[in-house]
């Protein structure tokens, strides 16, 4: 991660999921992934400005809400509130709640579009093409599968309507020298391959706005009524929207340009190659990173509703618990690959490293405390040292190697109790038991402040039990799963 020597503010995104259907647990795993980052930073002593939000405009929203039989506000404005109340679901540290319907949304893209516009980046014409409306985004013939879409596999809309157009081509070898300048500039580097190559293949102009004759859900266009901003243009500009461009000058220029946006492998195109165009053209600096995660499988199978395997993540907290739902996502997913999802890896990873590993050790570790020295740690315990040493991982996006490592120190106490028979020591050598047991009293603390952009709950209850004046055998951290 590119940091400066004076640098003291932190700025990450999640990508903003559209509002035309509840909250599933792949975004639930963007939002803990992200807040893992957001924790650390903290920790670090940086300023940080966490935003989260949800992409209210696009034909998608109008259509979901039609089948619902709701008013297209009130739709949006209930989704909407189910994906902010997901953040405090899984407590989620976001700075800021971003909607797109919001009037300071709507300023800033108006005020985006005409910085474009002055550019000489925006203009008129007719266009037709391969329009893909679960994507919300046009294809060339030579990027369908078989005639369909390759992401949501239907068929695409022939539509052919006059609108304007961005000069995305402009920027084709600009993003390239970027790409070359910043190796660091996309995480994974397979990912940055990925976008080299589409650009390299060529760029072409895109249509960014619609027809309100067909779409009147949207940003109006500036100056002509007849259009509305197109929803990827439109929605790129909430990282920039978020943190008060249009309306907190102070704030915007404080956090921008963002440290690190987070999003999933299907919309890198959008992140990577038309944002920092559009950047450019708006005379804005660009991201420094874009950390890409891939997607969650469930049973091996991708997720989908005709396959009826969407998995709630509000049912899968009120079972399991806010921690244990985190710890799964972030240590069984990789960060920045694709994962799987089942109940049965769940369920393992809680009794395995959950309950016998962390939750075992801070049992024996209190009773031994509470039993031979009166629940009073026997010599004084250092104070936690800042993570430092998981830097490697969090900035190259290997949160679940960082959690792997945590959890060595966990199994290493434990094989260590077991090894030296650490309850027969207070007759053998009280000396060393004393020492022993205030190494592993330390340990915890270190264990504490490590998990803690993770597992705050755990963290915190940690911290509760080890720094309180008598120390008494803990009670269960993870309770036995019926």
């Amino acid at each position: 991660m590119e940091k400066s020597a004076d640098k003291k503010k932190f700025y990450i995104t999640t990508s903003i999921p559209y509002v035309n259907a509840s909250p599933h647990v792949g975004f639930a795993l963007e939002l803990v992934q992200a807040d893992v980052l957001a924790r650390y930073h903290r920790i670090l002593g940086e300023e940080t400005f966490f935003l989260t939000g949800t992409d209210e405009h696009g034909s998608k929203v109008p259509k979901a809400a039609q089948i619902a039989g709701k008013d297209v506000l009130d739709f949006v404005n209930e989704v909407s509130g189910k994906f902010r109340l997901l953040s405090k679901t899984l407590a989620i540290s976001n700075s800021h709640f971003i909607r797109t319907t919001s009037q300071g949304h709507v300023k800033a893209s108006q005020k985006f579009w005409k910085r474009a516009v002055a550019s000489g980046d925006i203009y008129k014409g007719k266009y037709e093409g391969l329009y893909c409306v679960g994507c919300e985004n046009y294809y060339n013939e030579s990027e369908l599968v078989g005639g369909l879409c390759p992401i949501h596999k239907t068929k695409p809309e022939l539509l052919s309507e006059e609108n304007y157009f961005f000069r995305f081509s402009k920027y084709q070898k600009t993003l390239l020298e970027h790409y070359e300048k910043h190796p660091d500039f996309v995480v994974p580097k397979h990912r940055l391959r990925e976008i080299k190559e589409f650009v390299s293949s060529g760029l072409s102009d895109i249509s960014v706005s619609r027809s309100t004759k067909t779409l009147k859900w949207g940003v109006p266009v500036p100056g002509d009524k007849t259009q509305v901003i197109y929803i990827w243009f439109d929605a790129l500009i909430n990282y920039v929207s978020g943190i008060g461009y249009a309306e907190d000058d102070e704030t915007f220029k404080k956090y921008w340009p963002a440290d690190v946006h987070l999003i999933g492998k299907d919309i890198l195109r959008f992140h990577a190659a038309l944002w920092p165009a559009m950047l450019l053209s708006a005379g804005l600096p660009l991201p420094r990173q874009i950390f890409v995660h891939g997607h969650i499988t469930v049973d091996g199978e991708k997720i989908s509703k005709s396959r009826g395997n969407i998995i709630d993540p509000f049912v899968l907290v009120e079972k399991y618990g806010i921690d244990p739902v985190r710890y799964f996502l972030l240590r069984e997913i990789p960060s920045n690959d694709d994962g799987d999802y089942s109940e049965k890896k769940l369920r393992a990873r809680y009794a395995a490293d959950l309950q016998n590993n962390l939750g075992n050790l801070v049992s024996r570790l209190t009773n031994l405390i509470e039993k031979n020295f009166d629940g009073v740690v026997p010599h004084d315990v250092e104070s936690p040292k800042a993570a430092e040493h998981l830097q490697e991982y969090v900035s190259t996006f290997r949160l679940h190697e960082a959690l792997a490592e945590i959890w060595e120190s966990i199994s290493w106490a434990n094989q260590y109790i077991d090894q030296v028979k650490l309850w027969e020591l207070p007759k053998k050598d009280p000396k060393l038991f004393a020492k022993v047991i205030s190494s592993l009293a330390a340990l915890i603390k270190q264990v504490s402040l490590e998990l803690s952009p993770f597992l705050p709950d755990t963290a915190g209850k940690l911290d509760q039990i080890f720094r309180a004046e008598k120390i008494v055998k803990a009670q269960p951290l993870f309770p036995r799963l019926e």
